[in-house]
């Protein structure tokens, strides 16, 4: 579940399927007076537009009885509550949870008409809040999946180092020494200091230099794996390997940083 505060109200959002579905209860709060989301719903404009969305995403939707509903709308005495209505209509656009996070929620192209329906400035700036939490999940996939890549391709570097760097019948503190020393290649190569420098200079800091690093070193880094890879598979000794890596590693940063923010879009 995430939140997006809107003129001072906090509004909640989960997924069902990737869909994202806002909190109607919520946005309710933003409303002056006495109003429920069932003065709303009896809204014939509110029913034709969910009829509409529910007939394009909705296989499943009763197009008879949402007639039946449709049809007495306007009427004083209609008043129909969001449970009457999905079990009815079979909707999928609009439903009620219990419990502790329980309310009422719509699809976010539901909740945007409902949004208007409180104000229009409320509706302007629901979907200007809704837009920046997409964007900033947008980044943390981003880098989520340039890290991944960054551990996927150290796997492929620490392959090599088992097949071309340990001899037989190593003690385990050995080869993680071996392991330990490979990894400070690429750290003397792009950072300029080994891990346990690292560490010493940033005590305050939890975990290491990679962790901190920026979305552009990641990438170079990851290029300087697999070239490190095929380094050590073609015998290069470690220090004349360090020396080619630590080039390589000064053109591409000059490159990227060179290039702006173009190379990462």
């Amino acid at each position: 579940m995430a939140k997006i505060t809107v003129k001072d109200v906090d509004v909640t959002i989960f997924k069902i399927n990737q869909d994202d579905y806002i909190s109607l209860t919520d946005m309710l709060k933003a409303k002056d007076g006495d109003f429920f989301v069932t003065d709303w719903l009896r809204n014939r404009n509110t029913l034709e537009y969910i009829g509409l969305w529910e007939s394009v995403y909705n296989p499943g939707f009763n197009y008879g009885e949402f007639a039946i509903i449709k049809s007495q709308s306007g009427l004083n005495r209609f008043k129909i509550s969001v449970n009457e209505f999905a079990a009815r209509t079979r909707a999928i656009g609009i439903l009620a949870k219990t419990g502790k996070y329980g309310g009422t929620f719509a699809h976010k192209d539901i909740a945007f008409k409902f949004a208007n329906w409180i104000s229009v400035e409320f509706e302007f700036y629901i979907v200007k809040e809704y837009q920046r939490l997409k964007a900033d999940e947008n980044k943390r996939n981003e880098w989520s999946a340039k890290r991944d890549l960054a551990k996927i391709n150290y796997h492929i570097h620490t392959s090599a180092i088992s097949r071309n760097l340990i001899p037989a019948r190593l003690t385990k503190q050995q080869i993680n020494y071996i392991y330990a020393s490979e990894a400070d290649v690429l750290n003397m190569a792009l950072f300029g200091m080994t891990a346990k420098e690292w560490r010493e200079q940033n005590p305050e800091l939890q975990g290491n230099m990679r962790d901190y690093a920026e979305i552009k070193q990641l990438i170079c880094l990851s290029n300087l794996e697999n070239l490190n890879s095929v380094l050590i598979n073609d015998g290069m000794p470690q220090n004349e390997r360090l020396e080619k890596l630590n080039q390589i590693a000064i053109q591409q940063m000059t490159l990227i940083e060179n290039a702006g923010t173009k190379l990462l879009e």
